[in-house]
């Protein structure tokens, strides 16, 4: 077996709750250092996490723009993030959600340039606390947890109009990295609006799981999609890092880091630095 394709840094193993291991948890969040830092001169359409579509993925020329990704770890930052949420869900006419708490099984990025804050997600871990998904598709999720999927769930996602499409590719890919290489996690699990489900399907290979019903967080229809980590990892070795040299390749994943600076990543990730 390829061990590439494998979690690189199973610490899970030795830890399976995340939070028991206290002292690097609090160093990395008491790291402000961003965790990786790019420029990019391509630019996409505002999109949030229940709504992204193909039509949202449209590429201007702009002038080269650096951009940090970053864990939340302030009230302030914290803020900032909730108020693009919200921006985002009542520009789509969503009901907006409570604010972004700072809770022990959610791990909360944020792109940012020039100090603006262009892009955020979280990322929520599945153990005692459940996952927001559960709130709609407890059955589906317990089924799944009863096969040995370890679960976590990509969350409040949120970029601002005229951002890179490499934005929304970096933080899914750090937020893969949390999951996958660093916990252990098997399987991302997502609620979207079934209009948008299509986009997900292709671009990031998401299949369907429970069918259509009213999420009650934005009071809007909802169907629960399903990724393995592992097809994850496959697509990041095979087009990570290739851009706009993808040939024929459709989905999301050339706008992914390639994999030897996920390796770098992963590494400081559970150093506790970035």
């Amino acid at each position: 077996m390829n061990t590439l394709l494998m979690p690189i840094f199973p610490i899970a193993d030795k830890y399976p709750n995340p939070f028991g291991f206290k002292d690097w948890y609090n160093k990395m969040v008491n790291d402000d250092s961003p965790i990786v830092t790019f420029e990019s001169p391509h630019r996409m359409h505002g999109i949030s996490n229940d709504h992204l579509t193909s039509d949202d993925v449209r590429d201007h020329q702009i002038d080269n723009q650096r951009f940090n990704i970053r864990l939340v770890n302030s009230e302030g930052r914290r803020e900032a993030a909730s108020l693009l949420i919200n921006k985002k869900y009542a520009w789509r006419g969503y009901s907006t959600e409570s604010p972004l708490n700072k809770e022990p099984n959610r791990i909360t990025l944020v792109a940012e340039t020039d100090g603006k804050i262009v892009g955020t997600m979280t990322l929520c871990l599945d153990n005692e606390i459940k996952l927001p998904a559960d709130e709609n598709f407890y059955n589906e999720l317990d089924k799944l947890r009863a096969q040995g999927c370890r679960l976590s769930e990509p969350a409040k996602l949120a970029i601002d109009d005229n951002v890179p499409k490499r934005i929304f590719a970096s933080l899914i890919h750090i937020a893969y990295i949390y999951a996958y290489n660093i916990f252990g996690f098997t399987d991302w699990v997502i609620e979207v609006n079934p209009r948008h489900a299509m986009f997900y399907k292709k671009m990031l290979g998401f299949h369907e799981l429970g069918k259509e019903r009213i999420c009650t967080r934005v009071n809007a229809p909802a169907v629960l999609l399903k990724l393995e980590l592992k097809y994850m990892s496959e697509q990041i070795q095979k087009f990570g890092g290739l851009m706009e040299n993808h040939g024929k390749e459709k989905s999301f994943y050339p706008y992914f880091f390639p994999r030897c600076d996920e390796l770098g990543i992963t590494g400081r990730l559970i150093d506790g630095r970035t």
